[in-house]
């Protein structure tokens, strides 16, 4: 049997718009002062919701990015994916360069997006005025694939092309699997993530009809608070997390600014519940094993976990346990925190960010707070960064990101 040699596979370029910042420089910043992007909802009127608190974007501003005749064609998660994609492209250097036919050949597209257009489809329906007045751009501005679609035409990307939608795993799966493309050779270069915007009657209607939404509706900053025994459900938010992932000679050889390399990669089924995690956290400690297997490293070597801590009472306690099975007795000594406490459940884009998140972590040896952790779940006994930022001086961190339908997505990424 033939033995493939893989190739490494690093971060050159990130980009997000969050409701913790519209750039990667202010929302590090605001994760480490453990400042929350929470509020009231202002898209809608929420007086018949049980839920009128959510993550909303602040001070977005499509022009920066997108043509206005352009922007009638994109929902929201669009522009958001292309705002994102645009900074990481420049963040990375790749934006200016001329490349040729062949480079670009090699060049692809991994964004997903967990939900898709979700606000177009309840404009267009709720206004809907027959067959004749549906516009023809319906379809194009809410499929899930069209945002990867529309940043390969900005930049001229011909390689391989793909839209991941796995629920809130979507962005780390994206990520990945683009990851993956270019270890075995089927690309050199790809930008990947995720993005989602579904702050609306419906999306917000839908997912308190659940019971999953946070009803903390008097203190919007306090509302997310994993790991907290008086958690009640995850704040949705809005946005984009995007990478740009390079083989690992040629970003050298360019001269490239590198961020980390993405080391493991694994992925996991709980085969148990269309939306709540297994009792005994088996595929979430399984998708872990298996991302700290393909990097060829002991559990022991991971120093920090930005956990995928949404604030449900349930999916907080099951990950800690998770986490206990891996990790065993050096649990108790791993860095652990969650930047949903602060940004929310950005759903698609979630993975996407929090990949961000583990590569600042490693590049610049400091670890986001969780915050409101005020009475400490005895069931999640770790070390979550409670309140205050941290430190980090080791080599790996990991990304836990789980999603309805039991599918799980887990990160290994190095300090270079």
């Amino acid at each position: 049997m033939t033995t493939i040699q893989r190739r490494r596979v690093v971060i050159t370029g990130m980009g997000t718009v969050n409701p913790c910042g519209t750039t990667v420089a202010e929302t590090w910043d605001n994760l480490l002062a453990g400042k929350s992007g929470i509020g009231l909802i202002t898209k809608f009127d929420t007086t018949d919701f049980s839920c009128k608190i959510a993550g909303q974007i602040k001070g977005f501003q499509p022009d920066l990015y997108i043509d206005k005749k352009d922007q009638k064609k994109m929902d929201l998660f669009i522009q958001y994916a292309m705002a994102a994609s645009h900074d990481a492209m420049e963040d990375s250097g790749l934006a200016a360069m001329a490349l040729s036919k062949a480079e670009r050949e090699l060049f692809g597209i991994a964004i997903g997006s967990g939900i898709g257009g979700l606000s177009t489809i309840f404009e267009e329906s709720n206004g809907y005025r027959g067959p004749r007045r549906t516009s023809p751009f319906f379809i194009p501005s809410l499929i899930i694939n069209l945002a990867g679609g529309f940043v390969s035409i900005k930049y001229g990307l011909q390689g391989p092309s793909s839209a991941v939608a796995t629920a809130c795993a979507t962005g780390t799966h994206a990520i990945g699997d683009a990851a993956r493309q270019i270890m075995f050779g089927y690309a050199d270069r790809m930008i990947a993530g995720g993005s989602d915007s579904v702050i609306n009657p419906l999306g917000v209607g839908g997912f308190a009809a659940m019971r999953a939404l946070s009803t903390r509706n008097d203190a919007p900053t306090e509302a997310s608070r994993p790991f907290d025994k008086g958690r009640d459900g995850f704040v949705m938010s809005e946005g984009a997390g995007i990478v740009v992932l390079e083989e690992y000679e040629l970003a050298k050889a360019r001269g490239a600014k590198i961020y980390a390399e993405i080391s493991g990669y694994g992925m996991s089924s709980d085969a148990h519940h269309i939306t709540s995690p297994s009792e005994d956290g088996d595929g979430p400690m399984r998708v872990m094993n298996a991302a700290i297997k393909d990097a060829g490293i002991a559990p022991e070597q991971i120093g920090y976990v930005n956990a995928h801590g949404t604030s449900t009472p349930a999916g907080d306690r099951i990950e800690c346990s998770a986490l206990k099975r891996v990790f065993g007795d050096y649990a108790r000594k791993l860095k652990v925190s969650s930047t949903k406490s602060m940004t929310g459940h950005l759903l698609g884009a979630a993975g996407g960010l929090e990949t961000i998140v583990c590569a600042l972590v490693g590049h610049t040896g400091k670890i986001p707070p969780t915050i409101n952790v005020v009475n400490q779940d005895p069931d999640c006994d770790l070390d979550v960064t409670a309140n205050v930022a941290g430190t980090f001086d080791g080599e790996y961190t990991l990304n836990n990101n789980f999603g309805f339908g039991g599918t799980n997505g887990c990160l290994v990424l190095r300090k270079l």
